[in-house]
């Protein structure tokens, strides 16, 4: 082999090298502005008990409020208490 055929394959090699990086940066830079782009859709899950009016409850029964800053909300949501431990007593 020629030295000239040498460099051949190594200029073949580092190209494929180089081709090769370079999908991968792209498609790397694709997934990255995928990312970027708000959603159109957003999941939301139903629950039966809302977790701000329980831990709101939670807090009324170990202190007072100073302000009621929850009430209008609680009002808002305001259903049938469910059973709990003061109702069983």
């Amino acid at each position: 082999m020629s030295s000239f055929e040498k460099s051949a394959e190594e200029l073949e090699r580092e190209l494929t090298e180089r081709l090769t990086e370079g999908l991968m940066q792209e498609e790397d830079r694709e997934a990255r502005e995928r990312r970027m782009i708000p959603s159109k859709y957003e999941i939301r899950i139903q629950t039966t008990l809302d977790p701000i009016a329980e831990e709101t409850k939670q807090y009324r029964k170990m202190a007072k409020e100073i302000d009621g800053r929850y009430d209008e909300y609680m009002n808002k949501i305001k259903r049938p208490e469910s059973t709990d431990d003061t109702e069983s007593r």
